[in-house]
């Protein structure tokens, strides 16, 4: 019988003390440490080989929305909720050329009769005006050769190109008989297509030298091209019997030379990790600087005091001061900004708490 009672004893300790270790487990578990990172990167070749793009590139922004995150779950499988990557890849994006071309000088008759009493342009606006009443149903992709007046302190004639693309007039500069000259040509117009792109990009390197072009612009330059035959250059069904045509090509910036531009741009895109998965996400991490502290009244300790019945106890009153921080700081930041800050406290001791805002309405509010 002694046996039996103590047999029984001993169970009961095994059955009751699964209970409190299996507790145990369940909250480390719940209390597991999340990792959060940053980077910033560049996209390789072999980047886009993992992502199957065989072009290197993606299509559309919407194309690179839809496949990094899995690629950023793979690459950082471990980080966690506010980890953040901003991802630079190639995007393509074609300058769609001229299909059609008009010729045109606009006369004294024009000037007066869409209200330009002075007989010049002045701006953009003016010339796209004139250009929209002139070509009301313009096609696609029409390309407007022409010739006008123009006052930016004094009256110059000038002869530029404009094609329309989606419904928008977009300048091509139109090379002059004094550059052809300076290039090397006989007459004012490139013997080949290859010749053309062969000097344009040192053309536009002089053309554009004081305009404070940065890098990632991209211009477009009207050229004209010696045709040997009457082929129907413009598409428009009738055989042309012109022998010089204006054409379109595009350059672009790097910040140091001009080159081709070869239809593909370079694109960034910040995501965020939102605790599940990588989602497109332009947060910021910004952290209170000595200043912050000054402006909204703490920079005698350079912290917030966060104690009960202290003045930044309530996550309000933080919530404001930090507003009030970003708002001085980013005056031009736009509506959906979205900031991760990091501040000081003192709460008996020293630390530093995070704070996730949303610029919403004008105002930064908590996420």
């Amino acid at each position: 019988m002694k046996k039996t009672f103590l047999l029984l004893t001993v169970l009961s300790m095994v059955v009751t003390s699964c209970n409190p270790l299996e507790d145990i487990y369940n909250e480390l578990d719940a209390k597991a440490t999340v990792i959060t990172g940053e980077a910033t990167f560049t996209l390789g070749d072999a980047d886009y080989t993992a992502l199957g793009l065989n072009f290197g590139n993606f299509s559309s922004l919407d194309d690179a929305k839809t496949k990094l995150p899995a690629f950023l779950s793979k690459k950082y499988p471990v980080w966690g909720k506010n980890s953040l990557a901003s991802v630079t890849f190639k995007l393509y994006s074609p300058k769609r050329t001229e299909k059609s071309l008009k010729i045109y000088e606009v006369t004294s008759a024009d000037y007066t009769a869409n209200g330009f009493t002075f007989g010049n342009f002045s701006s953009f606006s003016d010339i796209t005006k004139f250009l929209n009443t002139k070509y009301p149903a313009a096609a696609d992709r029409m390309l407007v050769n022409l010739t006008y007046k123009y006052y930016n302190g004094t009256v110059r004639t000038l002869e530029n190109g404009f094609i329309i693309v989606n419904g928008k007039w977009e300048m091509a500069t139109g090379i002059t008989d004094a550059e052809y000259t300076a290039m090397g040509e006989g007459r004012a117009q490139f013997d080949s297509k290859t010749e053309a792109l062969q000097k344009i990009p040192t053309y536009a390197a002089t053309r554009f030298q004081y305009e404070g072009k940065k890098a990632g612009d991209i211009e477009g330059i009207m050229y004209k091209l010696y045709v040997t035959d009457t082929q129907d250059v413009d598409d428009d069904g009738r055989t042309d019997d012109r022998t010089v045509y204006s054409f379109v090509t595009y350059v672009v910036y790097d910040g140091t030379n001009w080159s081709n531009y070869d239809n593909i741009i370079n694109e960034t895109i910040k995501f965020g990790h939102n605790g599940t998965v990588w989602v497109p996400d332009n947060t910021i991490k910004y952290t209170l600087t000595a200043a912050d502290y000054t402006l909204v009244g703490n920079g005698q300790y350079g912290n917030f005091d966060v104690r009960t019945g202290k003045d930044e106890e309530s996550e309000t009153v933080r919530i404001g001061k930090i507003n009030t921080i970003l708002l001085n700081n980013f005056p031009n930041d736009a509506e959906g900004q979205k900031y991760l800050v990091s501040y000081n406290i003192y709460n008996g001791a020293n630390g530093v708490w995070q704070l996730a805002v949303i610029k919403t309405g004008g105002a930064y509010v908590k996420q």
